[in-house]
């Protein structure tokens, strides 16, 4: 303990220089990059899943009607990943960012193992929950390590690598994932998890700094409120088709689960703000009202792009007999266009006024669902589903980046790991209820097109090959599920008119004093 503390004080001093000095020369941006590779892994295997997602109901639950069911595999990931988010961000700052990333990676690869070994729809949506505790435990360290290794007001250009990861991931993942599912099968999309887990737990060992650590105490009722509160509200959506928003046994219902879970969450929120020691939630972070609006807004943008893909990959393989290979083609504008101009506008967002980029591109997203709605039916050439992916992808490069250096900009780097926690919670609980909301609303939209039809409907699942006599009704189905999306997102473009433009002058300094070593934990 000793020889950490020391270390810690001499790299601020003159015994500590060439340390520090060395760290310096190199700069933060090796660490990022093998961060990046993580958070890149994440990111591709939640769009891989979206596109593999009509062969797995196919292979694992192919005799029942529903589309719930499958949704599972991606809803019990984000589950899993939402609930932990909260104390996986302070478990960073109390023990170093590096080393809570390096375990939450070797997580995330074994549980891809076990989902791909999986036999059952039961038995991969359990491995899908382990890796969502994986991914809860690598994200947050990846904002807080650009927290605190990047200056307030350099910090745009790194958040625009960030975005440009995202860009880059949504046309690998449904690439990858079709390439895979057509030639291999499903189990694929999550075996090629194996060596890039690998390769990315040698590059953050040997390239991410140890940061100073701080002491913090664990808040284990607020964790228990929140995970009582999400699973209720979002068990709920996802079973309220199923038990036609009913009795689902004994005295328990739909309604009483979502309203118990919504009861919950306002109990966590006052525990919240009584704790007088630590809580999980600092709510005093929730004074900058650009990290307010900038928590809000990531909420609706993962509520719309978890759900957005779900009806429209159903659309395009079921309705209109694309492999998954040729579905996923059709996203390569998007990738190409958020890829390419993520980073140009992470430089850009460092001297301008994050309104300026962040309102088009919430506008320019929630446009492109609106076209995709107008064009989802048997007529429309194939071609024409390149031109609403070109624009989603213009729009997604004005709001990833610039949306993350918004939130960011004014932490302090005692409270990197806990604000960024609660950034990425606020984007997986959207994310999460999303992907419930849509399963819900798309089989309502199925039960009011298709009337007494869903049997009928659910035999192509996976095959490319509707029945005729439903291609219709299922294509307006998906079409209109597919504006739920494009209206909820719309609430954060007008959340972010409401943005202060920040400061010039930066408010905190990278953590360059904890760089090179980890203090001792304290206690």
């Amino acid at each position: 303990m000793t020889e950490h503390s020391t270390d810690a004080t001499t790299t601020t001093s003159g015994t500590g220089a060439t340390a520090a000095s060395g760290r310096r020369e190199r700069g933060p941006w090796p660490g990022l990059w093998a961060l990046v590779i993580g958070f890149f892994m994440i990111l591709v295997d939640t769009t891989i899943v979206s596109v593999a997602n009509p062969a797995i109901k196919a292979a694992l639950d192919p005799n029942t009607p529903d589309l719930d069911n499958v949704v599972w595999v991606t809803s019990a990931y984000l589950l899993a990943y939402a609930v932990p988010l909260l104390i996986t961000g302070r478990l960073g700052d109390r023990f170093g960012p590096k080393n809570i990333y390096l375990i939450g990676l070797s997580i995330f690869t074994l549980a891809s193992l076990g989902c791909g070994l999986s036999g059952s729809l039961g038995a991969l949506i359990a491995f899908r929950a382990v890796q969502g505790l994986g991914a809860a435990l690598m994200t947050p360290q990846t904002m807080a390590v650009i927290t605190r290794t990047f200056p307030p007001d350099r910090r745009g250009a790194a958040m625009g690598l960030w975005g440009a990861t995202s860009g880059v991931a949504l046309l690998v993942g449904p690439l990858a994932g079709g390439l895979l599912v057509d030639g291999f099968g499903w189990e694929w999309i999550f075996f090629v998890n194996l060596p890039v887990g690998v390769v990315g737990f040698v590059l953050a060992w040997i390239l991410v700094p140890k940061l100073e650590t701080h002491k913090h105490r664990f808040d284990i009722l607020g964790v228990f409120l929140s995970a009582t509160s999400l699973f209720l509200i979002v068990f709920g959506l996802q079973e309220a088709e199923k038990y036609d928003w009913g009795v689902i046994w004994g005295p328990i219902s739909v309604w009483s689960l979502i309203i118990t879970g919504v009861a919950v969450m306002g109990l966590f929120i006052w525990q919240q703000a009584r704790t007088r020691s630590e809580p999980l939630v600092p709510l005093p972070l929730f004074r900058d009202r650009n990290y307010s609006i900038a928590n809000l807004t990531i909420a609706t943008v993962g509520f719309t792009v978890t759900s957005m893909s779900l009806p429209l990959m159903f659309f395009v393989q079921l309705a209109r007999g694309l492999t998954p290979t040729q579905a996923a083609l059709l996203l390569v504008p998007m990738a190409v266009f958020a890829g390419v101009l993520s980073p140009i506008a992470g430089r850009l967002i460092d001297r301008i006024d994050p309104r300026w980029m962040l309102i088009p591109g919430l506008l320019l997203v929630s446009g492109s669902l609106v076209l995709y709605s107008a064009l989802m039916n048997v007529d429309t050439p194939i071609w024409a589903y390149l031109i609403p992916s070109a624009i989603m992808g213009i729009g997604n490069a004005g709001m990833w980046g610039p949306l993350a250096t918004t939130a960011t900009r004014n932490l302090q780097p005692r409270q990197a790991g806990a604000g960024a926690g609660i950034y990425n919670t606020m984007r997986t609980v959207g994310s999460v209820i999303g992907s419930a909301a849509i399963a819900a609303f798309m089989q309502a939209r199925l039960e009011a097109n298709l009337p007494g039809a869903a049997e009928a409907s659910s035999e192509g699942f996976g095959s490319g090959a509707l029945p005729p006599f439903v291609v219709d009704g299922f294509s307006q189905a998906m079409a209109q599920a597919t504006l739920l999306p494009a209206a909820v997102i719309l609430i954060g473009a007008v959340a972010v008119v409401f943005l202060r433009r920040p400061q010039r002058a930066p408010q905190g300094v990278p953590d360059v004093a904890g760089a090179a070593a980890e203090a001792a934990p304290a206690g």
